[in-house]
Formats: C-alpha cells, sequence, structure tokens
C-alpha cells in the first residue's frame, strides 16, 4: 500500500535530516516522503534538497515562495501525493514531537479506519512534563472544552496535527475547500471528518516537546485559532448529530 508523509517546514535545519533517518528506517513498505518547504530561512530547503538527491526514489521537495501557512502547505502536498496514487497520507510536524515510532501502529489500524489521530488527549495519552502549565491548560481548554462546546464535535484532540488519512477520507472531505489556514486548519479536517462520517480513532501518544529550536505555537498563536473556531461554526453550523464513529485506544498497542 503506498503511503506519503507530507512534511511543512520552515526552519527546521537542525531536525530534518535525524528525523528522515528515522522515517527512512521504518519497516513500512512503500513509503515516500514530500516536503514542503515554505522557502525557510536557515537553510532546511537546501537540507531538503541533499536529502532528496540522496535518496531519489522516496523523497521529493517541494520549494514556496514564502510563509504561506500550514493548511496551503498540507493541502498542496495532500494534492501532490493523491496525484501519485497515495493510498495513505500521513501529516506529522517536523520537530520530533510526533515520534516516527507511532507510524506503523497507525497504518496498521487503516483497514478498520479512515483516519488515524495521534492524540494527546484520550486515556494513555501523554504530554511532555516540559510544558508549563499555562500552556497544558490553554491546549486543554481549547481542545475538550472549546472545540467541542463551539462545533460539537467528539473527537477529543482536534488540534492534534499527526495524523493518517485514507485516500477515501480525503477524497471525501473534499479538502480543497477548506478555507482554514495555519494551525485551526487542524480543527476544520477533524469537524469535516465527522460531518462526513468517516471512522476515527484516536490513537494515544506520547507527544515531546520540540527538541531543537523555539516553538512556533506561541500564545497568541493559539488565542487566533481558538477565536477562528467562530469563522468554522459560522461557515458549517455545528454538528447537530454526529455520524462519525470515534473511538479511542486506551494503552498504545
Amino acid at each position: 500500500m503506498k503511503t506519503c508523509i507530507v512534511l511543512p517546514t520552515f526552519n527546521e535545519a537542525q531536525n530534518l535530516a535525524a528525523l528522515l533517518q528515522q522515517l527512512l528506517a521504518l519497516s513500512v513498505s512503500d513509503l515516500n516522503i514530500l516536503i514542503v518547504d515554505d522557502n525557510s530561512r536557515d537553510g532546511t530547503g537546501a537540507i531538503a534538497d541533499q536529502l532528496c538527491a540522496q535518496f531519489p526514489e522516496r523523497v521529493s521537495v517541494l520549494h514556496r515562495a514564502g510563509k504561506l501557512g500550514l493548511g496551503t502547505a498540507y493541502v498542496t502536498g495532500f494534492r501532490w501525493a493523491l496525484d501519485r496514487g497515495a493510498e495513505l497520507v500521513i501529516q506529522m510536524d517536523a520537530d520530533f514531537s510526533h515520534s516516527p515510532n507511532y507510524l506503523p501502529s497507525f497504518i496498521a489500524q487503516m483497514n478498520e479506519y479512515d483516519v488515524v489521530v495521534g492524540s494527546r488527549y484520550v486515556p494513555g495519552g501523554k504530554l511532555d512534563p516540559r510544558w508549563s502549565g499555562w500552556r497544558y491548560l490553554l491546549s486543554k481548554w481549547a481542545n475538550s472544552v472549546w472545540v467541542r462546546m463551539i462545533l460539537k464535535t467528539q473527537t477529543r484532540d482536534a488540534t492534534a496535527g499527526f495524523k493518517c488519512w485514507s485516500r477515501r477520507a480525503l477524497e471525501k472531505i473534499q479538502f480543497e475547500n477548506v478555507f482554514s489556514n495555519g494551525y485551526i486548519f487542524q480543527v476544520e479536517m477533524a469537524y469535516l471528518s465527522e460531518l462526513m462520517g468517516l471512522r476515527i480513532l484516536e490513537y494515544p501518544i506520547y507527544f515531546e516537546d520540540r527538541r531543537v529550536g523555539k516553538s512556533k505555537m506561541t500564545v497568541p498563536v493559539k488565542l487566533e485559532a481558538a477565536w477562528r473556531v467562530f469563522e468554522i461554526r459560522l461557515h458549517y453550523g455545528a454538528l447537530i448529530k454526529n455520524l462519525a464513529r470515534v473511538e479511542w485506544l486506551h494503552e498504545p498497542a
């Protein structure tokens, strides 16, 4: 089954090569990686080109003109993957907050589910203890209270950026029409997954704080994302009846 990992990057020069080394070592057949770089200032794009030259059959790179947003990076990457025959598309961060070691378990669940979400907020999920109390409370409140209250969703980690999508799921969502950019893109995709009645599994993960560099998820960015949940509500309305089968594993396999 052809699987493509979409990796948006912006200033990830210190992480990218090490991450790809781990991804390429996974025991996953027909695994390809697409790096979508937004004209990073720290040389990430050049490193991506070197990796592409080193692994031309497995690594590809798309260079964009500037920092155009996380949402458009994923939409571009998803379309690229589907156009090249991918049956599974994985989205993840390039800063090691999403461990590559979970990917074989995600893929193993895809015969029964349309979407597997790497979730911090289901039984068995954990956050890096280095997170401040304020950061934890803001994230927990956004997912467990704010998004679910406004959109009436079931997904407990609606802002999760670590997901495995089936081709069917992305085609059914028609992600090209997703209007959100930035981190609120994750919420809109979670909402649409439920609206479309997709079979969703929230798989518990340990979410590690980034190893190198500074997090791009600042408090103002999180507050802006919280406000933009209203835009999704105004655009689509709340989920009156949840059609999706949202399930949770209590412990990682």
